[in-house]
Protein backbone atom coordinates (compact mmCIF):
# COMPACT_ATOMS: atom_id res chain seq x y z
CA UNK A 1 0.00 0.00 0.00
CA UNK A 2 3.02 2.61 1.15
CA UNK A 3 4.43 1.80 -2.18
CA UNK A 4 1.73 2.27 -4.15
CA UNK A 5 0.85 5.63 -2.32
CA UNK A 6 4.81 6.82 -2.94
CA UNK A 7 4.01 5.75 -6.96
CA UNK A 8 0.96 8.20 -7.00
CA UNK A 9 2.80 11.42 -5.95
CA UNK A 10 4.84 11.02 -8.67
CA UNK A 11 3.98 13.26 -11.47
CA UNK A 12 4.84 10.70 -14.59
CA UNK A 13 2.61 8.36 -11.97
CA UNK A 14 0.18 6.02 -14.45
CA UNK A 15 -3.14 5.93 -13.61
CA UNK A 16 -3.86 2.51 -12.75
CA UNK A 17 -1.70 3.11 -10.27
CA UNK A 18 -5.01 3.99 -8.66
CA UNK A 19 -6.59 0.74 -8.71
CA UNK A 20 -4.05 -0.74 -7.13
CA UNK A 21 -3.82 1.50 -4.40
CA UNK A 22 -7.62 0.48 -4.33
CA UNK A 23 -6.94 -3.29 -4.02
CA UNK A 24 -4.48 -3.09 -1.40
CA UNK A 25 -6.60 -0.43 0.56
CA UNK A 26 -9.80 -2.96 0.33
CA UNK A 27 -7.70 -6.11 1.40
CA UNK A 28 -6.54 -3.85 4.40
CA UNK A 29 -10.63 -3.08 5.44
CA UNK A 30 -10.33 0.57 4.39
CA UNK A 31 -13.36 0.72 2.33
CA UNK A 32 -13.74 3.86 2.00
CA UNK A 33 -10.85 5.24 1.15
CA UNK A 34 -10.89 1.67 -0.98
CA UNK A 35 -13.45 3.41 -3.33
CA UNK A 36 -11.82 6.90 -3.56
CA UNK A 37 -8.78 5.63 -4.94
CA UNK A 38 -10.57 3.43 -7.34
CA UNK A 39 -12.75 6.75 -8.69
CA UNK A 40 -9.41 7.89 -9.61
CA UNK A 41 -8.50 5.45 -11.77
CA UNK A 42 -9.90 4.92 -15.69
CA UNK A 43 -12.95 2.67 -15.82
CA UNK A 44 -11.60 -1.14 -16.20
CA UNK A 45 -12.94 -4.69 -15.95
CA UNK A 46 -10.56 -4.49 -12.32
CA UNK A 47 -11.85 -1.52 -11.21
CA UNK A 48 -15.73 -2.47 -12.21
CA UNK A 49 -15.16 -5.42 -9.72
CA UNK A 50 -13.77 -3.88 -6.93
CA UNK A 51 -16.64 -1.22 -7.31
CA UNK A 52 -19.20 -4.36 -7.23
CA UNK A 53 -17.37 -5.59 -4.22
CA UNK A 54 -17.75 -2.70 -2.47
CA UNK A 55 -21.04 -1.82 -3.19
CA UNK A 56 -22.00 -5.04 -1.53
CA UNK A 57 -19.82 -3.70 1.78
CA UNK A 58 -21.82 -0.27 1.83
CA UNK A 59 -25.10 -2.55 0.89
CA UNK A 60 -25.68 -0.21 -1.70
CA UNK A 61 -27.85 -2.52 -3.87
CA UNK A 62 -28.67 0.10 -6.95
CA UNK A 63 -24.77 0.25 -7.70
CA UNK A 64 -24.23 -3.46 -7.24
CA UNK A 65 -26.62 -4.17 -9.82
CA UNK A 66 -25.17 -1.63 -11.84
CA UNK A 67 -21.80 -3.17 -11.88
CA UNK A 68 -23.29 -6.20 -12.01
CA UNK A 69 -24.27 -5.56 -14.98
CA UNK A 70 -20.86 -4.63 -16.36
CA UNK A 71 -19.68 -7.99 -15.88
CA UNK A 72 -18.56 -10.01 -18.41
CA UNK A 73 -17.84 -13.77 -19.33
CA UNK A 74 -14.50 -14.08 -18.33
CA UNK A 75 -12.76 -15.70 -15.62
CA UNK A 76 -12.07 -13.39 -13.22
CA UNK A 77 -15.23 -11.36 -13.69
CA UNK A 78 -17.12 -14.67 -12.67
CA UNK A 79 -15.25 -15.73 -9.82
CA UNK A 80 -15.98 -11.98 -8.48
CA UNK A 81 -19.52 -13.08 -9.29
CA UNK A 82 -19.79 -16.11 -7.29
CA UNK A 83 -18.01 -14.53 -4.50
CA UNK A 84 -20.69 -12.10 -4.17
CA UNK A 85 -23.42 -14.90 -4.65
CA UNK A 86 -21.47 -16.54 -1.86
CA UNK A 87 -21.69 -13.86 0.74
CA UNK A 88 -25.05 -13.46 0.30
CA UNK A 89 -25.82 -16.92 0.79
CA UNK A 90 -26.80 -17.25 -2.87
CA UNK A 91 -24.75 -20.88 -2.19
CA UNK A 92 -26.33 -23.07 -5.16
CA UNK A 93 -25.69 -20.32 -7.29
CA UNK A 94 -21.95 -20.03 -6.72
CA UNK A 95 -21.23 -23.74 -7.12
CA UNK A 96 -23.31 -23.58 -10.63
CA UNK A 97 -20.31 -21.02 -11.75
CA UNK A 98 -17.37 -22.62 -9.64
CA UNK A 99 -18.34 -26.03 -11.61
CA UNK A 100 -18.62 -24.44 -15.29
CA UNK A 101 -15.30 -22.91 -14.30
CA UNK A 102 -13.81 -26.23 -13.26
CA UNK A 103 -15.26 -27.62 -16.56
CA UNK A 104 -13.05 -25.28 -18.57
CA UNK A 105 -10.13 -24.52 -16.72
CA UNK A 106 -9.58 -28.63 -14.41
CA UNK A 107 -6.14 -27.36 -13.01
CA UNK A 108 -7.79 -24.68 -11.33
CA UNK A 109 -7.92 -27.53 -8.10
CA UNK A 110 -8.65 -24.46 -5.66
CA UNK A 111 -12.20 -24.11 -6.90
CA UNK A 112 -13.13 -27.20 -5.33
CA UNK A 113 -12.64 -25.85 -1.97
CA UNK A 114 -14.85 -22.96 -2.87
CA UNK A 115 -17.15 -25.93 -4.12
CA UNK A 116 -16.74 -27.51 -0.59
CA UNK A 117 -17.38 -24.89 1.17
CA UNK A 118 -20.80 -24.19 -0.23
CA UNK A 119 -21.65 -27.73 0.13
CA UNK A 120 -20.67 -26.82 3.63
CA UNK A 121 -23.11 -24.16 4.30
CA UNK A 122 -25.83 -26.03 2.22
CA UNK A 123 -25.62 -28.07 5.52
CA UNK A 124 -24.68 -31.28 2.25
CA UNK A 125 -21.40 -32.00 5.08
CA UNK A 126 -20.71 -35.65 3.19
CA UNK A 127 -20.53 -34.06 -0.42
CA UNK A 128 -18.64 -31.40 0.91
CA UNK A 129 -16.05 -34.33 2.15
CA UNK A 130 -15.87 -35.51 -0.93
CA UNK A 131 -15.12 -32.51 -2.83
CA UNK A 132 -12.34 -31.54 -0.46
CA UNK A 133 -10.52 -34.81 -0.23
CA UNK A 134 -10.22 -34.41 -4.28
CA UNK A 135 -8.31 -31.19 -3.45
CA UNK A 136 -6.36 -32.28 -0.22
CA UNK A 137 -5.04 -35.53 -2.27
CA UNK A 138 -2.80 -32.38 -4.36
CA UNK A 139 -2.45 -29.82 -1.57
CA UNK A 140 -2.38 -31.79 1.72
CA UNK A 141 -0.98 -28.93 3.95
CA UNK A 142 -4.16 -26.40 3.22
CA UNK A 143 -4.86 -24.55 6.15
CA UNK A 144 -8.16 -23.61 4.68
CA UNK A 145 -9.24 -27.40 3.53
CA UNK A 146 -7.70 -29.06 6.78
CA UNK A 147 -9.64 -26.28 8.50
CA UNK A 148 -12.96 -27.10 6.53
CA UNK A 149 -12.39 -30.94 6.66
CA UNK A 150 -12.38 -30.62 10.88
CA UNK A 151 -15.94 -28.73 10.49
CA UNK A 152 -17.18 -31.31 8.05
CA UNK A 153 -16.07 -33.53 10.52
CA UNK A 154 -18.00 -31.88 13.77
CA UNK A 155 -21.66 -31.77 11.88
CA UNK A 156 -21.19 -35.32 10.38
CA UNK A 157 -19.38 -36.80 13.69
CA UNK A 158 -18.88 -34.92 16.73
CA UNK A 159 -16.41 -32.59 18.56
CA UNK A 160 -13.75 -35.22 19.37
CA UNK A 161 -13.59 -36.25 15.63
CA UNK A 162 -12.78 -32.67 14.83
CA UNK A 163 -10.30 -32.03 17.52
CA UNK A 164 -8.47 -35.14 15.86
CA UNK A 165 -8.69 -33.99 12.62
CA UNK A 166 -7.91 -29.90 13.95
CA UNK A 167 -4.43 -31.50 15.00
CA UNK A 168 -3.18 -31.94 11.28
CA UNK A 169 -3.50 -28.12 10.86
CA UNK A 170 -2.11 -27.55 14.27
CA UNK A 171 0.98 -29.82 13.15
CA UNK A 172 1.82 -27.85 10.05
CA UNK A 173 0.72 -24.51 10.93
CA UNK A 174 3.60 -21.93 11.29
CA UNK A 175 4.01 -19.90 14.28
CA UNK A 176 3.77 -17.16 12.00
CA UNK A 177 0.99 -18.05 10.74
CA UNK A 178 -1.28 -16.12 13.13
CA UNK A 179 -4.98 -16.33 11.74
CA UNK A 180 -4.48 -20.58 11.21
CA UNK A 181 -3.23 -20.14 14.86
CA UNK A 182 -6.45 -17.76 15.47
CA UNK A 183 -8.88 -20.21 13.63
CA UNK A 184 -7.50 -22.79 15.36
CA UNK A 185 -8.10 -21.15 18.67
CA UNK A 186 -11.88 -20.21 17.70
CA UNK A 187 -12.85 -23.49 16.26
CA UNK A 188 -11.20 -25.59 19.39
CA UNK A 189 -13.95 -23.58 21.67
CA UNK A 190 -16.51 -24.68 19.24
CA UNK A 191 -15.81 -28.42 18.86
CA UNK A 192 -15.25 -28.75 22.81
CA UNK A 193 -18.95 -27.42 23.23
CA UNK A 194 -17.72 -23.57 24.63
CA UNK A 195 -14.83 -24.68 26.91
CA UNK A 196 -12.67 -21.53 27.11
CA UNK A 197 -15.40 -19.35 25.10
CA UNK A 198 -14.80 -16.28 27.74
CA UNK A 199 -10.91 -16.26 27.51
CA UNK A 200 -11.19 -17.11 23.34
CA UNK A 201 -13.85 -15.36 21.59
CA UNK A 202 -13.99 -12.46 22.78
CA UNK A 203 -10.24 -10.76 21.17
CA UNK A 204 -11.48 -12.31 18.06
CA UNK A 205 -14.63 -10.79 17.24
CA UNK A 206 -13.28 -8.10 14.73
CA UNK A 207 -11.09 -11.47 13.27
CA UNK A 208 -13.58 -13.96 12.59
CA UNK A 209 -17.01 -13.31 11.77
CA UNK A 210 -18.67 -16.12 13.59
CA UNK A 211 -16.28 -15.47 16.89
CA UNK A 212 -19.39 -12.67 17.67
CA UNK A 213 -22.43 -15.31 17.09
CA UNK A 214 -20.69 -17.55 19.10
CA UNK A 215 -20.08 -16.10 21.72
CA UNK A 216 -23.56 -14.74 22.08
CA UNK A 217 -24.35 -18.58 21.89
CA UNK A 218 -22.33 -19.07 25.22
CA UNK A 219 -24.19 -16.81 26.87
CA UNK A 220 -27.76 -18.30 25.85
CA UNK A 221 -26.26 -21.77 26.76
CA UNK A 222 -25.00 -20.19 30.07
CA UNK A 223 -28.84 -18.49 30.97
CA UNK A 224 -26.94 -15.23 30.34
CA UNK A 225 -29.53 -13.00 28.42
CA UNK A 226 -27.60 -9.45 28.95
CA UNK A 227 -24.24 -8.36 27.97
CA UNK A 228 -23.07 -5.05 29.20
CA UNK A 229 -23.33 -3.84 25.74
CA UNK A 230 -27.07 -4.14 25.77
CA UNK A 231 -29.47 -7.32 25.09
CA UNK A 232 -28.39 -10.35 23.29
CA UNK A 233 -31.23 -11.78 20.33
CA UNK A 234 -32.58 -15.27 21.24
CA UNK A 235 -31.11 -16.96 17.89
CA UNK A 236 -30.26 -20.28 17.46
CA UNK A 237 -28.49 -21.81 20.29
CA UNK A 238 -25.96 -24.41 17.64
CA UNK A 239 -22.66 -23.58 17.73
CA UNK A 240 -21.30 -21.68 14.59
CA UNK A 241 -17.51 -22.81 13.42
Amino acid sequence: MEEYKSLTLKPDCLAEVWVFLACALFFLGLYQEAEEAASKAPMSPLQNRLLFHLAHKFNDEKRLMDFHQNLEDVTEDQLSLASIHYMRSHYQEAIDIYKRLLLQNRDFLALKVYVALCYYKLDYYDVSQEVLAVYLHSIPDSTIALNLKACNHFRLYNGKAAEAELKNLIDISSCSFEFAKELIRHNLVVFRGGEGALQVLPPLIDVIPEARLNLVIYYLRQGVYFERSGKCGFGTRNWIE
